[in-house]
């Protein structure tokens, strides 16, 4: 969660369990033609003005300095192979601060990258190509071409497609209670047909060979993210690595890897491997204290100086804007609204908020402390479909103009699945805030007796080190390591 003076919007990012990237894609087939790159017109270059600092705001904003500028010169350079413009100052390409693997454009040269993606990544050819298949979306005019079917999926993703999926099942009330939720994000977004994500994919092909990279970097990077995906699947103990999909709309990365090799068939060009890692030694990978961070069941925000642990057997996701708790009896998220100093109107005002089409209200509050905050809470027992569900929100007060609540959904009679949750929430002293501190990106090179068990051992985590540092380099199968070659590390920061 990102600091926002004192308030946050109700979000709830998708997971990092990601697909490729881009704004809002389907699995659904269609045939649609290809489509020749117009020039950026005057009014989408005012489109993209106008929701330029909104995306910087829901993705924890833009990043500067050296490992930023990088990714704008990279960005720029295969953004002009698309023949929206030749100039490259016409487009504005962003690192943005969040730990979510995604990245987009939009209408109007505004292009966009999260730190955790480039961090997976491992040479600038794939930096580039994840870049060209978003700008591929863009001069293909796909946005366009499915604006007749445009939803109101956040590019944030949707509590409404986690809780809807496992408790409420699609009914009217699952929808209305979901759409609430997500209301704080009105950014629109379009479902890109599966032919017009394989587009997006050859057009990225062809923008890397105009700029002379290797045009297999998109086949080796859709590979990493849908590594990354089933690692995320096994540590959060999902069994299904495909899901949840990135903004619950993009088909599986996996799916698209022989695809897009046998695209690029045996043309060769340079990947810059090595200058790639140099430029990124030293990027945040992970949670960003600012936003809080995720230490097992734990979490723990140094700004706000709050804590709490998730149920067993439950796991989370930390956005730049909410966390989300997610497990098989119920899910939940923590996130925050404008306070006055009364909970029980918060409480109200909480329940009020989640459905514009219906009302849905506590049948009653009750006032308690917990590890002694103040907190109010209150249930409403829902009817979905031929089953009811309990919507519970627990309130808490930090401050007499901060408060934060939790939003959690359980089949009716179930919500005590949350209580320890609810009861384990505190403040964290100066000291705890202090002990927090971020992971980063470290480049090393590979002595002559390091190996893979060796360097993984040194990786800032208690679980699946081997495993995540073989993702994290894009080492399949048994791949080793070579003496003098540079490979990633995640450390604390020094």
């Amino acid at each position: 969660m990102t600091v926002h003076r004192t308030r946050m919007r109700a979000l709830l990012l998708a997971t990092s369990a990601a697909g490729l990237i881009v704004s809002g894609c389907s699995t659904t087939a269609d045939a649609a033609p290809r489509s020749t790159a117009a020039t950026i017109s005057q009014s989408e270059a005012q489109q993209g003005a106008q929701q330029h600092p909104q995306l910087l705001q829901e993705f924890g904003g833009a990043m500067s300095g050296p490992q930023a500028q990088y990714v704008e010169q990279v960005g720029k350079n295969i953004a002009v192979q698309s023949s929206l413009s030749n100039a490259r100052d016409a487009f504005t390409v962003s690192l943005l601060n969040s730990s979510v693997n995604n990245a987009f454009a939009i209408p109007g040269g505004y292009i966009y990258t999260t730190r955790q993606l480039v961090g997976l990544m491992n040479n600038e050819a794939e930096l580039a190509g994840v870049l060209g298949h978003e700008v591929g979306h863009v001069a293909a005019r796909h946005a366009q071409r499915r604006q007749s079917t445009a939803t109101k999926n956040s590019i944030l993703g949707a509590l409404g497609s986690i809780l809807a999926g496992a408790v409420l099942g699609n009914s009217q009330v699952g929808q209305a209670i979901t759409s609430g939720i997500q209301q704080g994000s009105q950014l629109l977004t379009l479902k890109f047909s599966r032919s017009q994500e394989l587009e997006a994919d050859r057009l990225g092909i062809q923008y890397l060979q105009r700029a002379g990279y290797d045009p297999r970097a998109m086949g080796t990077v859709l590979q990493s993210l849908a590594l990354q995906n089933a690692l995320d699947a096994s540590l959060q103990g999902r069994n299904n690595a495909s899901v949840p999909q990135w903004a619950s709309t993009h088909p599986d990365p996996a799916s698209r890897v022989q695809s897009a090799l046998r695209t690029a068939g045996a043309a060769t060009g340079v990947t810059n491997r090595d200058t790639f890692l140099t430029r990124i030694d030293g990027l945040v990978y992970g949670d960003d204290p600012a936003q809080g961070v995720i230490e097992g069941r734990q979490f723990i925000h140094p700004t706000y100086r709050l804590s709490f642990s998730a149920p067993t057997g439950f796991y989370m996701v930390n956005g730049t804007q909410a966390v989300s708790i997610q497990g098989q009896s119920g899910q939940a998220q923590l996130t925050t609204a404008p306070y006055n100093g009364n909970l029980d109107t918060y409480v109200r005002q909480a329940f009020a908020s989640l459905s514009q089409n219906q009302q849905v209200a506590p049948q009653s509050l009750q006032r308690t402390t917990v590890n002694g905050i103040p907190a109010v809470f209150g249930t409403a027992r829902v009817n979905s479909g031929n089953s009811q569900v309990d919507v519970v929100i627990f309130a808490y007060e930090f401050a007499s103009n901060q408060a934060f609540h939790f939003v959690t959904i359980s089949q009716a009679g179930r919500s005590s699945v949350f209580s320890p949750m609810f009861n384990s929430m505190r403040r964290i002293s100066a000291n705890e805030a202090a002990q927090v501190i971020p992971r980063v990106i470290d480049v090393v090179t590979v002595g002559s007796r390091d190996t893979v068990q060796s360097l993984a051992a040194r990786m800032a985590y208690t679980d699946a080190q081997e495993q995540r540092f073989r993702v994290l380099n894009g080492l399949t199968g048994n791949q080793t390591v070579t003496p003098g070659q540079k490979v990633k590390l995640v450390v604390r920061a020094r």
